[in-house]
């Protein structure tokens, strides 16, 4: 039997979905409820490029923080848990908890960027896969199962893991895969994501088990790749690389033209 080429595990939003008109409307729109100033595209694009807000929680009330402050506005940004309420409002639409046909918010807005038969061909080709996301499990696994048929996928949800770029997810998961402990006599392990905090994962793994071999592969978020952003895209791309990306694909076909290659070869 021949043993598997390498593990190579997913971030989900802008590598599986394009979040464009879901989570990040989630963002704008839960933004402008509390202190009346709608973040464009960009400035999401900005503060996500800085490595270190990786939750769209966090990221909104950051938004609203800084706004406030560099605005000198006399208003009180919302608690956490107000911001999340109305955060779910619009991206579920419902209870997260409830049947997904309940729900009518943004999360219905969401369109594929894989298909099923990528999954298959991979592990045709001997590699693993799985997925670390920060996404809520109740949204990650509605992409995977409904939409994608994927059952009982490897995954690693928000909340079942610190966030990225914490790599507790990531070395989590591609242990649970690994048949022999990591390190250098294990296959390489590559982590696909769309954010500085998705690179910054695989370099904080390298720094904790440094005989392991892990490969940060990168792709700019879907919006980036309409020919009038091209410019943005180069930019976002550029930062990507800075941050430590180790390949950088314009396409998830790409990934699967390339994909043995990136385990036998030195990317």
């Amino acid at each position: 039997m021949q043993h598997n080429i390498g593990i190579i595990l997913f971030d989900i939003d802008g590598v599986i979905r394009d979040v464009t008109n879901s989570y990040r409307m989630a963002i704008q729109e839960t933004v402008h409820y509390f202190c009346k100033w709608k973040p464009s595209i960009q400035d999401i694009d900005s503060i996500k490029s800085e490595g270190c807000w990786n939750n769209d929680w966090d990221l909104s009330l950051e938004l609203i923080n800084r706004h406030i402050k560099d605005n000198c506005l006399s208003l009180p940004a919302p608690t956490r848990k107000k911001l999340i309420q109305r955060f779910e409002k619009y991206y579920f639409g419902g209870d997260p908890n409830h049947d997904s046909s309940e729900w009518s918010g943004f999360i219905n807005n969401e369109t594929l960027l894989v298909k099923k038969d990528l999954f298959e061909e991979l592990t045709q080709q001997k590699i693993q896969w799985g997925f670390v996301s920060g996404a809520e499990s109740p949204s990650a696994k509605f992409v995977l199962e409904k939409r994608l048929g994927l059952i009982s996928a490897p995954l690693i949800a928000m909340g079942e893991a610190p966030d990225k770029p914490d790599p507790t997810g990531f070395i989590s998961l591609s242990s649970k895969l690994s048949k022999i402990p990591l390190g250098c006599s294990n296959t390489p392990i590559a982590y696909l994501g769309d954010t500085v905090a998705d690179v910054k994962t695989v370099i904080n793994a390298r720094i904790r088990i440094p005989q392991q071999k892990f490969k940060s592969i990168a792709i700019a978020p879907p919006h980036l790749h309409l020919l009038s952003n091209k410019e943005r895209r180069l930019n976002y791309e550029a930062n990507l690389r800075k941050a430590g990306a180790d390949l950088i694909i314009q396409s998830m076909d790409n990934l699967r033209n390339d994909i043995v290659n990136l385990f036998t070869s030195r990317y």
